[in-house]
């Protein structure tokens, strides 16, 4: 299947086609990681520029890795270091980095919506690393990419994500892969952070957590997302943690042979205590590694690149 797309902004706008034609080009790209020299001339003479405007460490380097390991020139920018802090908008400084001669730009950005936008003024291709509450959609490609590696066909699976799913755009890019993939995905959480207008994407919402964790081959933890809450939707950090908190007395619950996963930053002993985020079922750091391979995926079919010629290695 040819790839057809400039943009990358939602995963709810892909195909389950397109979804598996990422992971197949990922798949390759990680291979390429195995190598003495990682790097492959994909993007050579392209110039990536890395707009975030928000907080960020493992997607922003993530990012930048997988530009440079196509050999694309990478430039990074920072709501510190843009002119965004003098009061320009965020179109000028998109344009202004189009007319600079950048081939692409990744954004972040705090307002759902924005790599949407600048995909309807700018010429360039526009990737979505996260905007808002709305979706994060390489996030949800590299986890379910690591847990296909584990467990094959995702049909009929078994998926909790667990956490505060109201505000986390992880879930809901997760949601639109998981669905699409044939996953069954339960979400978990306080009523306040998991309201049952959820099942409207194709999900069960439970708040008994045994009884969500006894059949899960996979387990997603999610951060409490304060940075996006308005008001405290639960009472305290401690109250939370002593009812959805992931220790090991709850992981006892789980399927000896799930998974764990958690697309950082970890609040250690919050949503999950470090003994399992350490420990043989973690995935955490499996994920970040997958996220080079998708992003150089994403990045080199967004450039234009044909998926049959994705480098074969042997």
């Amino acid at each position: 299947m040819p790839w057809h797309r400039k943009h990358l902004l939602t995963l709810e706008d892909l195909s389950l086609s397109e979804i598996e034609l990422i992971h197949a080009a990922a798949a390759s790209f990680k291979k390429v990681l195995g190598r003495r020299v990682k790097r492959v001339p994909a993007l050579r003479g392209k110039t990536v520029v890395n707009l975030f405007l928000e907080p960020s460490t493992r997607t922003r380097i993530s990012f930048d890795m997988a530009a440079k390991l196509l050999s694309a020139e990478v430039i990074s920018f920072d709501a510190a270091s843009s002119s965004t802090t003098k009061g320009e908008t965020l179109r000028d400084t998109a344009q202004n980095i189009q007319a600079l001669h950048a081939d692409m730009i990744v954004l972040r950005h705090a307002c759902s919506g924005s790599p949407l936008y600048l995909s309807r003024v700018l010429d360039i291709p526009v990737i979505n690393a996260g905007d808002g509450a709305h979706e994060h959609p390489t996030q949800g490609l590299l986890d379910t990419f690591t847990m296909k590696e584990h467990l094959g066909s995702l049909k009929g699976r078994k998926v909790v994500i667990l956490g505060d799913i109201l505000f986390s755009r992880v879930a809901r890019s997760n949601i639109h892969a998981l669905t699409k993939m044939g996953a069954a995905v339960t979400l978990v959480g306080p009523s306040t952070l998991v309201p049952e207008w959820f099942t409207d994407l194709g999900v069960k919402v439970s708040h008994d957590l045994r009884g969500a964790l006894a059949d899960a081959e996979v387990v997603m933890l999610l951060r409490i997302q304060h940075e996006r809450q308005g008001a405290s939707h639960f009472p305290s950090l401690g109250e939370y943690t002593s009812m959805f908190g992931l220790n090991k007395t709850r992981a006892s619950w789980l399927n000896p042979r799930a998974i764990i996963m958690h697309p950082g930053p970890i609040n250690r002993g919050v949503e999950i205590d470090s003994e399992l985020a350490d420990g043989d079922r973690s995935v955490i750091l499996e994920q970040v590694t997958n996220g080079i391979a998708v992003r150089m995926a994403v990045l080199y079919l967004c450039a234009g690149g044909k998926p049959e010629n994705v480098m074969p290695v042997e």
